[in-house]
């Protein structure tokens, strides 16, 4: 069997059998049985679709876009430690929902949805902020301008959000809570808010696969194969930048998972863009679905945020990788 299709096929398989566990396992315990035929009681229905799977659902939404987001960024830049958050846009998407904690900002026509519209406002903003001052700098936007320019913004919008945090007092514990991450309580509503912008950002990822292969080569190279650089650089990151503004909006401050993912797909199974990106999007679900389920039971019934548990399991992945790349000098 071809070594791209065993990937696929183990990658889908892990992933089916995670949304298994993430549905039946937790403080109550519900029969495989009830996905299929409803059997069992109203209350262990009533957990299942209504509170499981769509925790289960959003979990993987938002590990697919971080995984997807971190290959696209990562394969744009040729650098392991471009994702989301080194370029800026997750800290943008934060500061926006923590000014919304922080000042109590609740806009009628949106109801709760506030948090995550202005969490989606803050990403946004910060993408054409990050493009614009790079553009200022070099007019070429070539990939280390970008890189850089991110950096200087996530520093200084964490250095907002730690003003805000020192400042506010009964949100205190709310705003951080946000900031380390969770899925949990969503429901379908941030399932259904989420959903259509990580599908318009996936595919705009997506036409641009053979292009990031092409950029692996360098830009002149690329050029002399007819990519239109400067374009394709845009909507990767509007692409990358729509997928993880929906992502912070739903579920707050994940880490390591748009750096590690697509670093083991790479290993794994090579660095060909037509199946890195929709590999790291299915291993992305999946490994997110985990931790959230390790989250919610490991100190049951005690929760825990998901960024803990994905920084535990991502920096020490993460490290070996990077040594790892360092010693072989190449993506």
């Amino acid at each position: 069997m071809n070594k791209r299709v065993i990937a696929y096929v183990v990658s889908i398989v892990f992933l089916i059998v995670s949304i298994g566990f993430g549905v039946t396992i937790g403080t109550v315990s519900i029969p495989i049985s009830t996905l299929w035929n409803g059997q069992g009681d109203a209350s262990a229905a009533n957990i299942l679709w209504n509170i499981r799977m769509p925790r289960v659902v959003l979990a993987g939404l938002v590990g697919a876009s971080l995984a997807i987001a971190g290959a696209s960024f990562q394969g744009l830049l040729k650098n392991p430690l471009a994702d989301p958050y080194t370029l800026g846009i997750s800290s943008g998407a934060s500061v926006g929902a923590v000014v919304t904690l922080f000042f109590g900002i609740s806009i009628p026509v949106l109801g709760m949805f506030t948090l995550p519209v202005f969490s989606m406002i803050g990403a946004f903003a910060t993408m054409i902020g990050v493009m614009g001052f790079a553009k200022l700098v070099d007019r070429s936007m070539k990939m280390e301008t970008i890189i850089l320019t991110g950096i200087v913004f996530s520093s200084f919008l964490g250095s907002i959000i730690s003003l805000m945090i020192a400042l506010t007092g009964e949100e205190l514990r709310q705003i951080i809570g946000w900031l380390l991450g969770s899925v949990s309580m969503r429901g379908w509503d941030y399932v259904n808010m989420a959903l259509p912008f990580i599908i318009i950002g996936t595919f705009l990822m997506w036409l641009n696969r053979r292009e990031l292969n092409a950029m692996l080569f360098g830009e002149e190279r690329a050029k002399h194969l007819g990519v239109n650089i400067k374009k394709r650089k845009m909507m990767i990151l509007v692409g990358g930048s729509m997928v993880t503004g929906a992502a912070v909006a739903v579920s707050g401050t994940i880490g390591f998972v748009g750096l590690v993912v697509p670093h083991m797909v790479r290993l794994l199974w090579g660095a060909d863009h037509r199946h890195v990106l929709p590999l790291s999007f299915i291993n992305g679900a999946t490994l997110l679905i985990i931790c959230d389920l390790v989250s919610r039971t490991i100190i049951a019934p005690t929760e825990l945020p998901i960024g803990v548990i994905t920084a535990f399991i991502g920096a020490p992945v993460f490290a070996f990788i990077f040594f790892r790349q360092r010693r072989t000098g190449g993506m």
